[in-house]
């Protein structure tokens, strides 16, 4: 069995010679999950949480709890917005979710959504500087079913204590509501990572990747296979990037949507489905095989795994047609397969192939920016404008077929983002606070750092220890063998 490089950065060589292209990524999926199962458990988890103020002497604990602490509790008392100030609020972010669209799993029970939620606290601290807490709730109501209204009486409950919301892996058409109604009378930053997030990521992909093949995106037609939170977001960003709703066709689990869908404009819990409806597909193309007949681009965010989408869809599109394959934790169709049919660019949501198409770019700065400014709302002006941040800042490092994205070891992405961010909430008047454009840059690039050397020096130390070797050799193991069955 070849070495395992504890960086992972030679997965692809890990498996036998004889393994096709296709054995070779099923291998990798399932050696990922495996190792990441060991390691949860080797670890306990992902987060901890530690003191980032000093105890120099008995008395301290005198300053941090009783008698000191009551100056705190008064002052945010006499001025709410000094808690900004005087705890970590302005720097903390609850993860809030009832698990029940858990990346391509579905419904998980509460619980269930915790190595997510954690996960995403994890990459904001890494990535963004921002403190996180992974917040999974019980959102059944006494009939049994999963109630909307439990999340939103949630979330104005805790808002005292976070200075911004991340709601993730809420289920359609409950999230609609959840997050619009907590948008507009929370006094903080409510943002569906699900929906918004991963819009202003696929924005900024589609950005470059149309950059490349010389075409304005108010003039491409777009196939959006799968209209959940995702994909229905990434339209409405993309209607107000500039895209052209005439060349718009959406597929969800029933057909297409257009004016004729009746059962969606009789649920008035699907409004933001319905919107798409009366704006896009105004021929009502019904099937597939036309729709994707010469059009430029597939967005699909459906079922996981590949033949979701076929190679013969992608043979009809027209020139250098770009394919975004963003279905957790497997696309719906692998990149080597989309290129084989001619499609000229490819993405994933997945780091161990080109292209990574995922939030994991976008929230981190865009919940920093919104922070440092205070900001009482995250407008979709500002996810577009982070889109924008993404998409220039790889065009600055160049940009090409296997790269229209930046990538999750540029820290500088971050730091720009979160900075265009910042700037574009004082622009739409959401902004408590007012800074200039290279401060929040500066702040943002000093909080990354300071986590990762933090975490580099609990490395180097021994308090966050090396995972055992066998694991990763029982993981790749599992993957091969699974793989030859």
């Amino acid at each position: 069995m070849p070495k395992i490089d504890l960086s992972l950065s030679n997965l692809d060589k890990l498996f036998p010679g004889d393994f096709t292209q296709e054995q070779i990524a099923k291998a990798k999926t399932v050696f990922l999950k495996e190792l990441s199962r060991t390691t949860h458990k080797f670890y306990g988890g992902k987060i901890m949480t530690m003191p980032k103020a000093g105890i120099y002497g008995f008395n301290w604990f005198n300053v941090w709890y009783t008698p000191g602490v009551s100056v705190v509790s008064t002052s945010i008392r006499d001025n709410n917005d000094a808690s900004f100030d005087l705890s970590n609020r302005g720097n903390f972010v609850a993860v809030v979710s009832d698990s029940t669209r858990v990346l391509g799993d579905g419904d998980c029970t509460p619980p269930g959504g915790l190595g997510v939620m954690e996960g995403k606290a994890f990459l904001m601290k890494y990535l963004g500087g921002v403190d996180g807490v992974a917040l999974c709730i019980n959102s059944y109501n006494k009939k049994g079913e999963h109630d909307p209204d439990k999340i939103i009486d949630f979330v104005k409950m805790v808002e005292p204590s976070f200075g911004a919301i991340n709601l993730e892996d809420i289920s359609q058409p409950n999230c609609y509501k959840v997050l619009d109604t907590l948008r507009e009378e929370c006094n903080i930053p409510v943002w569906h990572d699900d929906a918004q997030g991963t819009g202003s990521v696929t924005l900024a992909g589609l950005v470059n990747a149309l950059r490349i093949v010389g075409k304005d995106i108010d003039k491409v037609r777009i196939v959006f296979y799968g209209a959940g939170a995702s994909n229905t977001t990434i339209a409405r960003l993309i209607l107000q990037a500039g895209g052209n709703p005439e060349k718009m066709i959406l597929f969800d689990t029933t057909g297409t949507l257009h004016k004729g869908r009746d059962d969606i404009k009789a649920d008035p819990r699907f409004y933001r489905k319905w919107e798409l409806c009366s704006k896009t597909n105004p021929d009502r193309i019904t099937d597939i095989e036309t729709a994707m007949k010469g059009a430029d681009v597939l967005i699909a965010l459906s079922k996981p795994g590949p033949e979701t989408v076929k190679q013969a869809w992608i043979r009809s599109m027209g020139p250098k047609p770009i394919v975004f394959a963003c279905a957790n934790p497997v696309p719906e169709i692998y990149p080597y397969a989309a290129k084989e049919a001619g499609a000229y660019i490819v993405a994933t949501g997945r780091g161990d192939f080109p292209n990574q198409v995922n939030n994991s770019l976008g929230f981190p700065g865009i919940l920093k920016g919104a922070l440092l400014v205070r900001a009482k709302k995250i407008t979709d002006e500002m996810a577009i404008a982070a889109a924008y941040s993404m998409a220039n800042f790889a065009e600055k490092k160049g940009i090409n077929p296997d790269r229209i994205m930046p990538t999750m070891d540029e820290t500088g992405v971050f730091a720009q983002e979160a900075a265009d961010v910042a700037m574009e909430a004082i622009k739409n008047g959401v902004a408590r606070l007012k800074i200039d454009w290279q401060t929040a840059h500066d702040q943002t690039l000093k909080d990354i750092t300071f986590a990762r050397e933090a975490l580099d020096l609990l490395m180097k130390n021994d308090f966050v220890k090396k995972p055992d070797e066998k694991l990763l050799e029982e993981a790749l193991q599992k993957a091969i063998d699974t793989v030859k069955k």
